[in-house]
């Protein structure tokens, strides 16, 4: 029986979950509810013998789990990674000059790389592409470790 490496588990977890968040849902009631065939206003209250209609659903709006940011300034992203002391972060800073600067970090301590100037929809295109590259370029390196892990078993039980 082989043995699974927790780091390969943890790793896969984090990517499913950046990879497919859950989104919020909200319940909002509807206009009119049909009671037994009757159309009866939402705020008037039902008869307690009386029940609604089978096939009336609750009207349903899905909600991002983060709001859409509306000002450049602030809008950050972190790249993926196990260990937030190599993780990248891309955060935008409004200048003295009214332009925007793009700082990306590596860690939590480390001196600020600044991209900039330049407008607020560039900046956030400018995180957002450098985002989408490490999340292309993590799985391309978890999915090439997984694949030397999985050769070495097959190696290991001298399949090769």
């Amino acid at each position: 029986m082989s043995e699974i490496d927790p780091t390969d588990h943890a790793l896969a977890t984090i990517a499913s979950i950046l990879e497919h968040p859950e989104p919020v849902l909200v319940v909002r009631e509807t206009e009119t509810v049909v009671v037994a065939g009757e159309h009866v206003a939402a705020d008037e209250p039902a008869a307690a013998d009386e029940h609604p209609v089978a096939d009336e659903h609750p009207v349903v709006e899905e909600q991002p789990l983060v709001p859409e940011h509306t000002d450049a300034d602030g809008y950050s992203k972190v790249g993926p990674g196990p260990m937030v002391a190599i993780r990248l972060k891309w955060t935008v800073h409004r200048g003295d000059d009214d332009q925007y600067y793009v700082h990306e970090t590596i860690g939590e301590q480390s001196a600020p790389v600044i991209s900039g100037p330049m407008t607020s929809e560039a900046a956030v295109h400018f995180v957002d592409a450098h985002e989408d590259e490490a999340h292309r370029r993590f799985e391309e390196l978890r999915s090439e470790i997984a694949g030397r892990s999985s050769l070495a078993d097959y190696e290991r039980k001298g399949e090769a």
